[in-house]
């Protein structure tokens, strides 16, 4: 499968050369990641999600990537969750990093928060991409206002 169907997975950005975000990949499109040379994914969807794979994670893993799943409920993203997400970023940094969730929501939202906290990304350029998914809901406009009021303040 060439890396160029990275393009058909659901919601698929490109947001730089180490990372990039989709909705939920089918089972035949993790090879394609894989042969794009990621070495992480990073999962925020639930296993319980409609268009979740069962078995995600034995999948990427027989491909030689490493798996890793924070799972975000829809209209209840915590500190605790984007906190980790940074964390796992960070520890990372060094790899090519694919991360996803059901339809690139929740993702869109944390890799716009880890690229204005901790790579120091202008505002517009952020949202640009944030806004090629959608433009976040009030109970997601307003986590994302309380984790920047509480990384500023820290």
């Amino acid at each position: 499968m060439p890396s160029s169907s990275l393009e058909y997975i659901h919601n698929f950005l490109q947001i730089s050369d180490e990372i990039a975000t989709s909705g939920q990949p089918t089972a035949e499109q993790f090879p394609a990641i894989q042969e794009s040379e990621y070495q992480l994914i990073i999962n925020l969807a639930l296993p319980t999600t409609s268009n979740a794979l069962p078995d995600e994670k034995e999948i990427v893993e027989s491909l030689g990537m490493k798996y890793v799943n924070i799972p975000v409920i829809w209209g209840e993203p915590t500190i605790e969750n984007v906190t980790e997400f940074f964390h796992i970023m960070e520890a990372n940094a060094d790899k090519k990093i694919f991360v996803h969730c059901a339809a690139n929501k929740r993702v869109s939202a944390f890799v716009y928060l880890y690229r204005r906290l901790y790579q120091g990304i202008s505002d517009d350029v952020a949202k640009q991409v944030l806004y090629q998914v959608w433009v976040p809901n009030e109970i997601w406009q307003n986590f994302i206002e309380e984790v920047i009021d509480i990384y500023r303040s820290n």
